[in-house]
């Protein structure tokens, strides 16, 4: 089975793939499987360019693929790591990511483009709100939707998470006090 690991950049991926691996995993990211399939058109500003569609067709992996391109991958079930965008904002800028890199990750997040990628190409698709979870908390929930538990599957079904409507919610808060 493909599991693909997924979300905005800085959500957690790589930690939770990273503890998953400890657990007795078998995880690769997608550029080490870019690479061993000979996937990779081009490198931009540091960043390997990835012939995703190639490495759909060409990939012969079971197990978790981390990264924000996985859940393009057609994988089996995808486990998309979500992020409120405040949290994730102030996540990009430790990382020291220029405002315009910064703001278009915030963006994709609050717009949800990644779950929707991943309801387009996964055969089961599940979100998790990273936001105030450890990662052994989250590693322990996609633990729990891999071994097939039907409560933390049902929990975290897509379509429970919906930043634009917090922000509106707080932003008629706003206007209410003006």
């Amino acid at each position: 089975m493909l599991i693909a690991l997924t979300g905005t950049p800085g959500t957690g991926k790589s930690s939770v793939a990273e503890l998953l691996r400890r657990r007795g995993y078998r995880v690769a990211s997608v550029v080490e499987l870019a690479k061993k399939y000979d996937c990779v058109i081009d490198e931009e500003n540091g960043e390997l360019v990835i012939d995703v569609e190639k490495l759909a067709d060409r990939i012969d992996f079971d197990g978790i693929v981390e990264g924000h391109l996985s859940h393009l991958l057609k994988p089996d079930l995808a486990i998309v790591l979500r992020c409120n965008p405040a949290a994730l904002k102030e996540r990009l800028m430790e990382r020291k990511w220029s405002e315009e890199k910064l703001m278009e990750n915030v963006e994709a997040e609050l717009l949800d483009v990644i779950l929707v990628e991943a309801l387009e190409h996964a055969g089961e698709v599940y979100e998790i709100d990273t936001t105030e979870m450890s990662v052994d908390e989250v590693a322990d929930v996609v633990d729990g939707i891999i071994k097939g538990d039907e409560e933390v599957r049902k929990r975290y079904k897509p379509g429970r998470i919906d930043w634009l409507s917090e922000l509106e919610d707080r932003l008629d808060e706003f206007v209410r006090k003006v």
